[in-house]
């Protein structure tokens, strides 16, 4: 009678050294840590908001209005304005970061890629601050008058799209040569162009390591199979980096929906839903609370807690949604050369 021979797979022992064991150690005590400050966050903003929130019940996520001391208080407005200026920011700043980091990858001059490279970081570096003094004073009049005939970019999206209800601007004729611009100041627009000029860099640094980061021997495939520079790219890199592009995006999001300081600088606040993106008058919740925190009570400040929570639990979801998606979307996982 023939032996036995046991066919199972043999299992493989990793014998890690010292420094592996170490630097383990360091990443899974960092990645906690980051967990549970997160947690400790989002705990404190809960503690401190449940009286508003306690008050307000769901009301708070549906009232039009800002008064505490009445007890009508909500973020309906409020993050509507959120989400239309972070939209308008990032349909913006995605195509401009893109071919930002296109060009600096694939068509620079190799003399010129590391200038460009530390004038992109340098502009991701800008204090925002700094971007919603621009905004205000320069970008804003210079966008709203061109030229003789006074066609601003605004007037002209009214003008010829006003058939469609975000550009619609209320109480304004653009067609009228008399008519005040002022109607077009301070709106949803205007801080996503501001924003979006905030967060391209960092969309643009993102794309631009990915895209350089694209394989050669696929580089040089799609060559030898007669394809044009565009051709490659497009067959390629882009593929290649799809994840990171879907992370720079992302990440440019979560900061277009938190910017506080130059969307405060720009908008004239509203707590009405602004649907219109074109008219006067917006608002975000970090704006919302720079601008009550100072003079709130006690209701106010747990209130503006909650509208904090609020803002918060969004981030957290547009971060798990991105990180589904790119879980889905590997750089590299695919290229059609």
């Amino acid at each position: 009678m023939e032996p036995v021979v046991d066919d199972r797979p043999r299992r493989i022992v990793v014998r890690r050294g010292g420094s592996d064991l170490v630097f383990r150690g360091l990443a899974r005590a960092a990645g906690t840590a980051v967990l549970l400050i997160m947690l400790l966050v989002g705990l404190f903003l809960a503690v401190q908001a449940w009286p508003a929130v306690e008050l307000a019940g769901w009301r708070f996520l549906t009232v039009q209005d800002w008064d505490p001391a009445g007890n009508a208080f909500g973020v309906a407005g409020v993050l509507t304005g959120t989400i239309l200026i972070a939209v308008v920011a990032i349909t913006i700043s995605v195509p401009l970061a893109t071919g930002t980091a296109l060009y600096i990858a694939e068509y620079a001059p190799r003399g010129l890629r590391p200038l460009l490279v530390n004038l992109v970081d340098l502009m991701a570096a800008v204090p925002s601050v700094v971007y919603g003094i621009w905004g205000f004073f320069l970008l804003q009049p210079h966008l709203l008058v061109v030229g003789d005939q006074g066609e601003g970019l605004p007037r002209w999206l009214t003008t010829y799209f006003g058939w469609l209800p975000f550009f619609r601007v209320e109480g304004y004729d653009p067609r009228d040569p008399l008519a005040s611009p002022t109607a077009l100041t301070s709106s949803t627009f205007i801080a996503g162009i501001v924003v979006a000029m905030m967060v391209a860099p960092i969309i643009a640094s993102v794309m631009r390591e990915v895209f350089a980061q694209a394989p050669v021997g696929e580089r040089e495939g799609a060559y030898a199979l007669g394809a044009t520079r565009w051709g490659m790219i497009r067959a390629v890199v882009l593929p290649f980096g799809r994840g990171g592009m879907i992370g720079g995006t992302m990440l440019g999001l979560g900061r277009a929906l938190g910017e506080t300081i130059a969307v405060f600088l720009i908008v004239s606040m509203v707590f009405t839903v602004q649907p219109r993106v074109l008219q006067n008058g917006a608002g975000s919740i970090s704006a919302l609370i720079a601008l009550r925190y100072g003079d709130s009570t006690a209701l106010g400040i747990a209130a503006l807690m909650a509208a904090g929570l609020v803002l918060f639990l969004l981030t957290l979801v547009v971060n798990f949604a991105a990180s589904v998606i790119i879980s889905r979307s590997r750089s590299g996982a695919s290229s059609e050369a």
